[in-house]
């Protein structure tokens, strides 16, 4: 798990669930849970305020076509938007996983999109998802890339 990865390198680290069943399971790795919905883009921008770098990791997300749809597009937009004004300092986007790949290839353009319009440093996350520590390995570094001078990366 990045959340785990980024922790045993001295991050703070908050992870979100809509449940409380993934926040126990976010607390019982010694991550901070935080209650969110990427359906309720209000309820991710309630949680940036101190964050450098937030994770979407949202590709292999289970739910109803619409809501998936929804997150991958117009939700994420939305989030985007506001996190303009926001402290946030990079955002990463998980572009593999089960969901549709045409899905997770509109939210990559849409994260290009606001990378491009409002100079946010984005990457762009494409690690094989099925090797676990290889995939945590490159996600990580993924947040050390977005705030370094360079930036952004594909």
């Amino acid at each position: 798990m990045v959340g785990e990865r980024l922790l045993a390198d001295g991050w703070a680290v908050r992870g979100t669930s809509r449940n409380a069943e993934g926040l126990a399971a976010i607390e019982a790795v010694g991550i901070e849970p935080a209650l969110a919905d990427p359906d309720r883009p209000g309820t991710l921008l309630d949680l940036v305020g101190d964050v450098a770098v937030a994770y979407y990791l949202l590709g292999s997300a289970q739910g109803e076509d619409e809501l998936l749809a929804a997150i991958h597009g117009p939700r994420l937009e939305r989030l985007l938007e506001h996190l303009v004004d926001t402290p946030l300092r990079g955002f990463v986007y998980e572009a593999v996983g089960s969901v549709d790949p045409a899905l997770l290839e509109a939210g990559a353009e849409i994260v290009r999109t606001a990378g491009r319009t409002w100079r946010i440093p984005v990457a762009i996350a494409a690690p094989e998802p099925d090797e676990a520590g290889r995939w945590s390995e490159e996600m990580a570094s993924l947040a050390l890339q977005l705030l370094s001078p360079a930036g952004e990366t594909k």
